[in-house]
C-alpha cells in the first residue's frame, strides 16, 4: 500500500498528528500535551517511573485497572511527582530513588529500578487494597514495555468500532486512548494503513521514526481508559476481525523506533519515507 496522498486540485494530504499520550508514570492518566519531543528513549518525560508489587513484580494486565484513573505530575526542575488518587489523596514528594534496588522483568528484558521514597507508597497501598510501591529504573527509558514509540490510526480505531457494532458488543465511538500509544495518527487511506509501514522510516513533525512490529495486545485495552472499568471486548472484537498472529498475539497498532530525535506537534504531517 503507498502512502495516503488524496490530491485536491493542487494540494497533495497526508496523515496528520491527532493527539499524544503520555505519561510520567507507567499506567496512570494520560497527559495529552500539544507537543512532545521524541528522543532515542521515546517521548521525552514519559514512564519515568512504574509501579511494583510487594515482591518487585511489576502490575500487568488486569491488575493495572484500579491504577489507570490515577493522575501523575512530574516537576523536571525539581524532580518532585505528585499523585492525585482516585479516592481524593494526593501525595507528593522528591522522586530521588533511594529505596530497595530491584531487577524487574519487562517483557523478557531486566530492568535495574530502585524504589522511590517518601508516602507514595503508603498512599497507594490504602488506595488500592494491597501493596502497591512506586519505582524508578536506574536508566532513563527502561519503563517503555518493547519500544520506545507506538502509533496508531484513528481510522483503524474507528474499524475497531465498526465491527464491534456489527456484531453487537458496542455502539458508537472507541476512546483510543484505550491503547495508551504515544502518537495517534488521522488521515490514512484504510484502517490499519500504519501496519504496512513496517520497516519504513516515518517523518513525523521535526522527527524520523521507523515502524517496527505490530503491538500485541492485552487486557487492559478492555477497560476504559478514564474509569479502568471493562467496558468493550476488545481482544474478542480484533480476533473476530483481525484474527490471530502466528504467536497467537492480538495486533492492534505498530512499534517504532526514534531515528531522527526532533520536536512533534498536533497537526504536524505524517510522512512514510519507502
Amino acid at each position: 500500500m503507498r502512502p495516503s496522498s488524496d490530491r485536491v486540485g493542487s494540494v497533495s494530504r497526508m496523515p496528520t498528528v491527532a493527539r499524544f499520550n503520555v505519561t510520567p508514570v507507567k499506567s496512570t492518566a494520560m497527559h495529552h500535551p500539544d507537543r512532545i519531543r521524541l528522543d532515542d528513549p521515546g517521548a521525552a518525560g514519559d514512564r519515568l517511573f512504574f509501579f511494583v508489587d510487594a515482591s518487585g513484580k511489576r502490575f500487568s494486565g488486569a491488575t493495572k485497572a484500579p491504577i489507570l484513573p490515577i493522575r501523575a505530575t512530574y516537576d523536571e526542575d525539581a524532580d518532585a511527582l505528585e499523585l492525585r488518587l482516585p479516592n481524593g489523596v494526593v501525595v507528593s514528594g522528591a522522586a530521588e530513588p533511594g529505596g530497595e534496588a530491584l531487577e524487574v522483568d519487562f517483557y523478557g528484558r531486566v530492568v535495574a529500578a530502585h524504589i522511590v521514597d517518601g508516602d507514595f507508597s503508603e498512599a497507594l497501598s490504602a488506595y488500592a487494597g494491597h501493596e502497591v510501591r512506586l519505582a524508578r529504573p536506574d536508566r532513563p527509558g527502561d519503563a517503555i514495555d518493547v519500544r520506545p514509540v507506538t502509533l496508531v490510526s484513528l481510522e483503524s480505531v474507528a474499524e475497531l468500532a465498526r465491527a464491534g457494532a456489527h456484531d453487537g458488543a458496542h455502539d458508537g465511538p472507541l476512546d483510543a486512548g484505550r491503547f495508551r500509544m504515544t502518537i495517534e495518527i488521522e488521515g490514512v487511506s484504510a484502517p490499519h494503513e500504519e501496519d504496512t509501514w513496517a520497516g519504513w522510516r516515518v517523518r513525523v513533525g521535526d522527527a524520523v521514526i521507523r515502524v517496527g512490529d505490530p503491538v500485541p495486545r492485552c487486557v487492559v485495552t478492555t477497560l476504559d481508559p478514564g474509569t479502568g472499568l471493562r467496558d468493550f471486548p476488545t481482544l474478542r472484537v480484533i480476533r473476530d476481525y483481525r484474527g490471530i498472529n502466528a504467536e497467537r498475539q492480538l495486533e492492534f497498532g505498530v512499534y517504532a523506533d526514534v531515528v531522527e530525535p526532533g520536536e512533534v506537534s498536533i497537526g504536524d504531517p505524517v510522512e512514510p519515507l519507502p
